[in-house]
């Protein structure tokens, strides 16, 4: 009995090596896609720890010694807070494809460059993969775009947080109010 050597047997191992970088980036990015790898998030509504507002909390106390009581006040105006937070967040941009593509076909020219016979289809193959995973990061990372998330205590006593694309004129611990979805100054 005669043995034919398979893919496998005659592969270099610098060539086994990249197919398996190849899978295993692809499964990592399959479950950041299918949301099984977890990812950094924030939860609506809830308040932003920062020093401004533990010395809030501190001036709360004593003014409640006092007789004020500062927890409850009346909600004259439903649409009025005071920022508790403002956070800069760095958003990642909608990839379109042509980077991928792009990507995909250089990776492609440069992995047909390795290897004789199938190691050279397995390269290419490989590179034009790798290439367009990398294609496709890099053009999300061009069209990235930062926004202010701004979360603001209403006066009733609920939270809630927006985002702005533009730097906010207002600082933590002024009283601000919310039209039509933008935070903006009172007097």
């Amino acid at each position: 009995m005669e043995h034919t050597p398979t893919l496998w047997s005659r592969a270099h191992p610098l060539v086994l090596g990249a197919a398996a970088s190849v899978i295993v980036l692809s499964l990592v990015g399959l479950g950041a896609i299918t949301g099984l790898v977890p990812t950094a998030s924030s939860q609506k509504g809830a308040p932003a720890k920062s020093s401004a507002t533990e010395d809030k909390s501190a001036g709360t106390q004593s003014e409640s010694v006092r007789g004020e009581s500062r927890t409850a006040p009346a909600a004259s105006c439903p649409t009025c807070g005071i920022v508790e937070a403002i956070h800069t967040v760095e958003i990642r941009g909608d990839a379109t494809g042509l980077g991928a593509v792009a990507g995909g076909v250089a990776g492609g020219v440069i992995g047909h460059q390795f290897g004789q016979g199938t190691g050279n289809a397995v390269a290419t193959v490989a590179g034009a993969a790798g290439g367009a995973y990398a294609g496709n990061e890099i053009e999300k990372n061009v069209k990235k775009r930062v926004v202010y998330r701004v979360t603001v205590r209403m006066d009733d006593g609920s939270y809630r947080t927006l985002s702005q694309s533009t730097l906010p004129s207002f600082a933590i611990g002024d009283k601000v109010r919310l039209v039509g979805g933008a935070v903006v100054a009172r007097s």
